[in-house]
């Protein structure tokens, strides 16, 4: 109930709504009453635990198979279907992507991809897209709405996450900058340091130089008179 599908030829379904759902982002004009989510259908198959196995084992393959890799999270939803248990075909999915590349990881805040499967009685419609938490699951009307304070932030980590991904280099750039500064600043103290010590040394140098010329004055006040002295002293007794 209130489905509808809508059949494209020569247009990338993933492609396709996304721009539809930027353009509502970056505008917040919403272009439609009646529509609430929009999701691309890249791929369908029989809803029956081997048959998505088999189908989902080649379809994921440009996303996730070595030495293409993501983080990532599954979003699942069936309709009017009883035999399909969510948390297990959570487990069996996590479990495929797995095996194409240990290096793909669950990130159920900001993955960079995220699985969509919905199960509308016995037909499996499959899409891998990008933002979904972003443009808050690919609804509408949600995305349309002016961001509040939340929203903003929310955008920002988003942003900022992303920043610190690409940029891992440049991080390690500047520690080993800030590392060497931090070296050349400790040389600069030790530099410091020696000529204080060296002031120092002089500082004693000049005291030692000055007690030892007091000591000669002292040494010329307690010295004897000579002979040329004396006898003038008993010249002017005379």
């Amino acid at each position: 109930n209130n489905v509808i599908f809508i059949k494209t030829k020569n247009l990338d379904p993933d492609k396709l709504v996304h721009h539809i759902l930027s353009d509502l982002h970056i505008t917040k004009k919403n272009k439609s009453r009646v529509i609430l989510r929009m999701l691309p259908v890249s791929g369908t198959c029989k809803a029956f635990q081997e048959d998505m196995d088999k189908f989902l084992s080649v379809f994921l393959e440009p996303w996730f198979k070595a030495p293409n890799q993501g983080s990532y999270q599954i979003a699942f939803k069936a309709r009017n279907s009883s035999h399909n248990k969510r948390d297990d075909i959570i487990k069996a999915l996590a479990g495929l992507v797995g095996k194409m590349n240990p290096k793909n990881k669950v990130d159920l805040t900001t993955p960079e991809l995220t699985i969509i499967v919905e199960v509308i009685k016995s037909v499996c419609c499959v899409s891998v897209v990008r933002d979904y938490t972003l443009y808050r699951k690919y609804n509408l009307q949600e995305v349309a709405k002016e961001e509040g304070p939340k929203d903003r932030k929310q955008e920002e980590v988003t942003t900022n996450q992303e920043e610190i991904k690409s940029n891992p280099e440049e991080k390690d750039g500047k520690r080993e900058e800030i590392k060497s500064n931090q070296e050349e600043n400790d040389g600069k103290q030790g530099d410091v340091k020696s000529n204080q010590e060296e002031k120092d040394g002089k500082r004693e140098e000049i005291k030692s130089n000055q007690e030892e010329k007091d000591g000669k004055q002292e040494e010329g006040k307690d010295a004897p008179k000579t002979d040329k002295e004396g006898n003038g002293d008993e010249e002017e007794k005379k």
